[in-house]
C-alpha cells in the first residue's frame, strides 16, 4: 500500500449533556464528504476509531461507549427560520457502519453552542450580554430544537453551576425544547404507530409482553421492568455483562421495530442500531446511584432503564428522554403508568447516573395525542478544538 498522508480536517470535540462527539462544519469535509455516503462515514469511522474488534477505539476519538462514539455536521441552516442545520451520526464501535437513523439528544444541547463557535450564526443574533435562541433544523428526524445559550461578554458561557447527573462537573445550563417531538408518519408512522398506547409484543423464544411504542423524541419501546424479571434500578454490571439478557432485549428490541414499521424483518435490526431505543420502567423506588449516591423514591415519580446500541445507558439518552417525558404526559401508557397514572405535564425519573426533569405539553385533538413540545435542560463544553487528522485511505471508500 503506498504511504498516502493523512487528512487534517478542522473538528471541536464536545460534550453536550452525558455525551461527547466529534464536531464537523460541513464545508470543511473534502468535497466527497460533503454529501451523503461512503467516503463522509469511512470519515467519521475513522475518526473515531472504529470498526475495532477490541472494543476499545485506541486509533480514534470515541472512548468505546456508544456515548462518546458520535459524530456531528453543521452548517448554516438551509430551513427558512432556522440557523443551523445539524446532522447526527452514531458510529459503530465493532463494526464498519454509522447509523443516521435518529437524533442524539444530548449532543442537542451542543449544536447551538458549537455553532456560535464555528461562525455559523449570524452575529446580529448574538447578544453581548444575554441568551441567544438558536433554532435548530435536525436533519435526520427533519424536526426543529431550540437551545438557549448564555453569552456572557459576546462568548458562549460554558461555566456555571448547573449540576447534570451523569456529569462530573457542573456547566453553564443550556434549555432545550424539541419542538413537535413525535414522528409525522414520514419514518414508521404517527406517534403511537399501532394506534395503540399499550401492544402486546410477542418474541419467538423469549416471551410476550405488554409494550408501549412510540414515535417521539426518538423511537422508543418501552416495558414493564417486572415483566423483564427487573426492579427499574439496576446499574450498568448488571446488564453488561449478561450477554444472555443482552441477546434476549435485542430480540425485543428487533420485534418490537418490527412492528413500529421501521424495519420489515427482525434480522435488519443489526444494521440499525441507533434506533429503536429499547426501556424498561418502574414505580418510584429507592436505589444507589452509579456514583453511590442515594436517590429516595419520594425524588421521583419512576425509575426508567434504557439500553444504546446494545448495553444498558450510563445515565439516560436525551432523546429517550423526551420519548419518556411524552408518554408519561398521556394517560395510559407504561410509563404514564408507573409515575402514578393521570395525565401530567412533567416528571422526574431515576436512571442509573441520578434523577432527571423532563416536561412535556399534550393535548388530544379529535381523539388523537398531539405533543407540542418537550422541555428539559442539559449543558455543554467544548473540550478540544483544532484538527482531526485521519489517513488519506479514507478517501478511497
Amino acid at each position: 500500500m503506498p504511504a498516502l498522508p493523512q487528512l487534517r480536517i478542522p473538528a471541536t470535540y464536545m460534550r453536550g449533556g452525558t455525551s461527547k462527539g466529534v464536531f464537523f462544519r460541513l464545508d470543511d469535509l473534502p468535497e466527497a464528504a460533503q454529501k451523503p455516503g461512503k467516503v463522509r462515514d469511512a470519515i467519521l469511522l475513522r475518526a473515531l476509531g472504529s470498526p475495532d474488534p477490541y472494543g476499545k477505539q485506541i486509533d480514534g476519538m470515541g472512548n468505546a461507549s456508544s456515548s462518546t462514539s458520535k459524530g456531528v455536521i453543521l452548517c448554516r441552516s438551509s430551513q427558512p427560520g432556522h440557523d443551523v442545520d445539524y446532522l447526527f451520526g452514531q458510529v459503530s464501535i465493532d463494526q464498519p457502519f454509522v447509523d443516521w437513523s435518529g437524533n442524539c439528544g444530548n449532543l442537542s444541547s451542543a449544536v447551538g453552542p458549537c455553532a456560535i463557535h464555528m461562525g455559523l450564526i449570524e452575529p446580529a443574533r448574538i447578544p453581548r450580554n444575554g441568551v441567544a435562541t438558536i433554532r435548530i433544523w435536525q436533519a435526520n428526524i427533519r424536526k426543529t430544537i431550540i437551545n438557549h445559550v448564555t453569552i456572557t461578554d459576546g462568548q458562549v458561557q460554558e461555566s456555571g453551576d448547573f449540576e447534570l447527573d451523569g456529569v462530573t462537573f457542573p456547566a453553564a445550563e443550556v434549555p432545550l425544547e424539541f419542538i413537535d417531538p413525535a414522528d409525522d408518519g414520514e419514518d414508521g408512522g404517527a406517534m403511537f404507530p399501532t394506534g395503540n398506547l399499550v401492544d402486546r409484543l410477542d418474541v419467538p423464544d423469549v416471551g410476550s409482553f405488554p409494550a408501549t411504542l412510540i414515535n417521539a423524541g426518538i423511537p422508543t419501546i418501552f416495558l414493564n421492568a417486572r415483566d423483564l424479571g427487573y426492579c427499574g434500578t439496576e446499574l450498568q454490571d448488571a446488564l453488561n455483562n449478561d450477554t444472555d439478557a443482552l441477546a434476549r432485549l435485542e430480540a425485543i428490541r428487533a420485534h418490537g421495530a418490527v412492528k413500529m414499521g421501521l424495519i420489515a424483518t427482525p434480522q435488519e435490526a443489526a444494521r440499525r442500531q441507533h434506533t429503536p431505543k429499547i426501556a424498561f420502567v418502574a414505580p418510584a423506588t429507592s436505589y444507589q446511584t452509579s456514583s453511590g449516591r442515594q436517590v429516595d423514591a419520594g425524588e421521583i415519580d419512576l425509575v426508567v432503564r434504557a439500553l444504546s446500541m446494545g448495553k444498558l445507558h450510563h445515565a439516560m439518552m436525551g432523546t429517550a428522554a423526551v420519548a419518556i417525558g411524552t408518554a408519561a404526559a398521556i394517560p395510559g401508557t407504561l410509563v404514564n403508568l408507573a409515575a402514578g397514572g393521570g395525565q401530567r405535564d412533567a416528571v422526574v425519573f431515576g436512571h442509573p447516573s441520578g434523577t432527571l426533569r423532563v416536561g412535556a405539553q399534550a393535548r388530544q385533538v379529535n381523539g388523537e395525542w398531539i405533543v407540542t413540545k418537550a422541555l428539559m435542560s442539559r449543558s455543554a463544553r467544548i473540550l478540544m478544538e483544532g484538527f482531526i487528522r485521519v489517513p488519506a485511505q479514507v478517501l478511497e471508500a
